[in-house]
């Protein structure tokens, strides 16, 4: 859930544009990989959330062991990845917003700081995950 708000936040209102100006930009200090960084994490984390809620689905009925050894072990292996990159995810938001002109952001700083808080909250997530 927390990763569909911060990717529905960076899609939403993460780029905008100058008065004076008809290009698009990144609100986080005009930065674009910090609005892909955010959309990428977010859509792959709710992937694959999916995908590992379908396999919790139908663990009963695997039969093999070492099979389900190594789903859990992936299962593992990825939420502590991705621990970390929502943690590098939050980090790189927030110096990015620490930067940004305000001038430059007339709308958006609400999604703004929503994606950099939910960010911080999916690190939790995904230590509950891993744990």
């Amino acid at each position: 859930v927390f990763a569909l708000i911060v990717f529905a936040c960076l899609v939403g209102e993460g780029y905008t544009n100058l008065p004076t100006s008809s290009k698009l930009f990144c609100i986080f200090n005009q930065n674009e990989d910090a609005c892909r960084y955010g959309i990428g994490i977010g859509v792959l984390a709710f992937l694959a959330c999916i995908f590992f809620f379908m396999v919790d689905i139908y663990f009963p009925q695997i039969s093999n062991t070492t099979d389900r050894k190594y789903l859990v072990l992936a299962d593992l292996a990825f939420s502590g990845l991705w621990t970390f990159l929502w943690f590098v995810g939050f980090c790189f938001l927030t110096n990015q917003w620490a930067w940004t002109q305000a001038d430059h952001v007339r709308v958006g700083a609400d999604s703004a700081r929503a994606a950099i808080t939910f960010s911080f909250f999916s690190i939790f997530s995904w230590v509950s995950a891993a744990w």
